[in-house]
C-alpha cells in the first residue's frame, strides 16, 4: 500500500468521517465545477502569494488558508463576455472557468484584473467608491461579471493568467469539486480587501515561508494548496512563474483517502 502523501489529523476530521472512508463509496456525489486562482506579486522576500483564512463556521474547509475561488456560475459561461476579454488564449479549458477565476478574485479580494479602454489597469477597489459598489452587487448577486466588466468599460487582461492544476475531490468526500487552478499576476499597487463574510485574515508570503509555517502548525493549509506552494516555490519572481507554467502539460489529480493510526491520509497514485 502507497504511504499518504499528507495526514489530517483525527482532531480535524469531522465525527465518524475516519470510520467511513473505510466503507466502499456506492454512490459519489458528482463534484461541481470550480475554479481557483493564485495570485502573486514581486516583493523585497521574493515572489509571494495571496493566502486567504476562511471562517471558522465556514462549510468548506473551516479555518484553512486558502487560495481565492469558488464554484463557477451560469453566468461565467456568457458568450458576450468574450467581448470583454484581451489576449484570452484558447486552451482544453473551458472559458467559464477562466471567467469564474477572475470573479472570485474580485468578489474575494477586490483585485479586478481588468484593464480600461485606455490600456490602463481598472482604479484599484481600494480607492474607488464605483469600484466597491460593482463589488457588492457582484457579492450580493445583484450584478455578474458581464455588468461589472460593462459598468466599468474594461476588459479582463489574459496575458498573465495561466492554468496551472486541475484537482478533483477524493470519492469519499461529502462536498466534492472538480477545479481547475489558475496563477496570475496582480496589477502594482493592489490593495486587498478580503471579503469578510467568508474571509478573516489575508497574507502575502513566499511559498517557502508558506510552508516553513505550514510544517510548524502555525497555517492550516489542505493538500492542494500545500502541493501547488511546493511547486511556486521553484521560483524567484511572477514573471519567470509565469512564463514557465504557461502550456504546460496539465494532469487532472484526484487523491484517494485512507485511514491510518492518527487520522486520514491522502494519496496520490502514480500514472
Amino acid at each position: 500500500m502507497a504511504s499518504p502523501d499528507f495526514v489530517i489529523p483525527a482532531e480535524r476530521l469531522p465525527p465518524g468521517f475516519a470510520e467511513q472512508i473505510e466503507q466502499p463509496v456506492r454512490h459519489a456525489v458528482e463534484p461541481k465545477p470550480a475554479a481557483t486562482i493564485v495570485l502573486l506579486r514581486d516583493a523585497d522576500a521574493g515572489m509571494e502569494v495571496l493566502l486567504l483564512k476562511r471562517h471558522r463556521s465556514s462549510g468548506f474547509v473551516p479555518g484553512a488558508y486558502v487560495y481565492p475561488g469558488g464554484r463557477t456560475d451560469d453566468a461565467d459561461a456568457d458568450p458576450a463576455l468574450m467581448q470583454h476579454a484581451l489576449n484570452f488564449r484558447e486552451t482544453s479549458v473551458p472559458a467559464h472557468f477562466w471567467f469564474a477565476a477572475v470573479r472570485e478574485a474580485f468578489e474575494e479580494t477586490g483585485v479586478l484584473l481588468g484593464r480600461a479602454a485606455s490600456g490602463e489597469w481598472v482604479a484599484d477597489t481600494h480607492a474607488s467608491e464605483a469600484m466597491q459598489r460593482l463589488r457588492l452587487q457582484l457579492l450580493e448577486d445583484g450584478a455578474t461579471l458581464l455588468d461589472v466588466l460593462r459598468a466599468c468599460d474594461c476588459a479582463i487582461e489574459f496575458a498573465d493568467v495561466v492554468y496551472f492544476a486541475h484537482w478533483i475531490t477524493p470519492l469519499a468526500e461529502p462536498r466534492r469539486y472538480n477545479t481547475r487552478f489558475f496563477v496570475a499576476g496582480v496589477p502594482p499597487d493592489r490593495t486587498v480587501q478580503p471579503d469578510a463574510r467568508e474571509m478573516v485574515d489575508a497574507l502575502w508570503l513566499t511559498p517557502r515561508v508558506a510552508l516553513e509555517r505550514f510544517s510548524e502548525g502555525r497555517l492550516p493549509m489542505v493538500f492542494p494548496t500545500v502541493k501547488t506552494l511546493e511547486q511556486l516555490a521553484a521560483f524567484t519572481n511572477t514573471a519567470d512563474a509565469l512564463r514557465q507554467l504557461t502550456d504546460r502539460p496539465v494532469e487532472p489529480v484526484m487523491p484517494r483517502l485512507v485511514r491510518t493510526a492518527t487520522g486520514v491520509g491522502i494519496v496520490i497514485d502514480p500514472k
